[in-house]
């Protein structure tokens, strides 16, 4: 009996644990009276419920902590050059921080954002000149996650920061660039992600003066990572970062930035190297514990 009693402790303290673990934490939405209040940007396709579903997603729970705005096929065309008759789901908050606080991207429905991830967010957006700021992207619906990116300039602009189109355009091709490489066999998105961040920094290290000497960053980093691509797609890099070098765009200024980047996506990648076997034992716990929960309950009445 004695050993009963003690298993069904056993039982209990596992349910408060796993109650504890599981328990979601909620962030408070605040004003920064310096730097002015949240923008939420919501897709124009989306219905008032699922408004309504992205607010509580974003935990803007009152209107009068944010400024809201609709985001729609113009804002596209206006912004990058894109396709005025887009429809628009995925949405954005955009918090401003403090000037060396980097940026922080965080996809609150990752199972709908399909192809982008938070780094391809982050590395397009230090392309567009958007720094410092949290932002936290969502849809109800399962999209791209590409028009996400015209919210966030667009909140940009209503708060009178002034972003360059030719690099906005230029950093949305990137995402385009990044979202195709993604579906490469034996390509994951936090591969993509580290070689596009790698290139940007050894351009801010070596400040390439020709198409060749951006080629040879491009061949190098592609060698170092061992990633093989196809002429076509090596030329597709190359196009993309001699653009980058045509637009000037000064990689040095976001250096810590893209370190940053960098260390966020060597510990993804070394998370995916052990879900497998992570998985595995949660799985094997849980059909453990269960088993022992039957034969607990089986042994009272038995």
């Amino acid at each position: 009996m004695m050993k009963s009693i003690k298993i069904a402790m056993m039982l209990v303290v596992a349910f408060v644990l796993i109650i504890g673990v599981s328990k979601p934490t909620y962030a408070t939405t605040s004003i920064n009276e310096k730097l002015g209040v949240p923008i939420l940007v919501l897709g124009a396709n989306l219905s008032d419920a699922q408004k309504n579903e992205v607010r509580e997603l974003l935990n803007v729970k009152n209107d009068e902590t944010v400024e809201e705005y609709t985001i729609t096929g113009d804002d596209a065309a206006k912004y990058i050059n894109g396709n005025p008759d887009a429809r628009m789901f995925s949405s954005a908050k955009i918090v401003r921080e403090e000037e060396g606080a980097g940026l922080t991207i965080n996809i609150e429905t990752p199972d709908n954002i399909t192809e982008v991830t938070s780094e391809m967010y982050a590395n397009a957006l230090l392309t567009a000149g958007v720094e410092n700021a949290t932002v936290d992207v969502a849809s109800p619906v399962k999209v791209s996650g590409h028009s996400a990116l015209t919210g966030i300039y667009k909140a940009y602009d209503v708060q009178g920061v002034e972003l360059d189109k030719e690099r906005m355009e230029l950093a949305n091709e990137e995402l385009g660039v990044a979202t195709d490489l993604a579906k490469k066999d034996g390509l994951s998105q936090e591969k993509v992600s580290e070689l596009l961040t790698e290139i940007k920094k050894d351009i801010a290290e070596q400040n390439p003066a020709t198409k060749e000497e951006v080629q040879q960053i491009v061949e190098d980093q592609l060698s170092k990572l061992n990633i093989s691509l196809s002429e076509a797609d090596r030329q597709m890099l190359i196009d993309l970062f001699n653009k980058m070098r045509d637009l000037n765009i000064d990689f040095d200024k976001v250096k810590n930035q893209l370190e940053d980047l960098t260390n966020t996506i060597k510990d993804k990648v070394d998370e995916l190297g052990l879900d497998e076997g992570f998985w595995t034992k949660v799985a094997n716990f849980f059909s453990e514990f269960f088993q022992a929960l039957s034969n607990f309950f089986k042994g009272l009445f038995n």
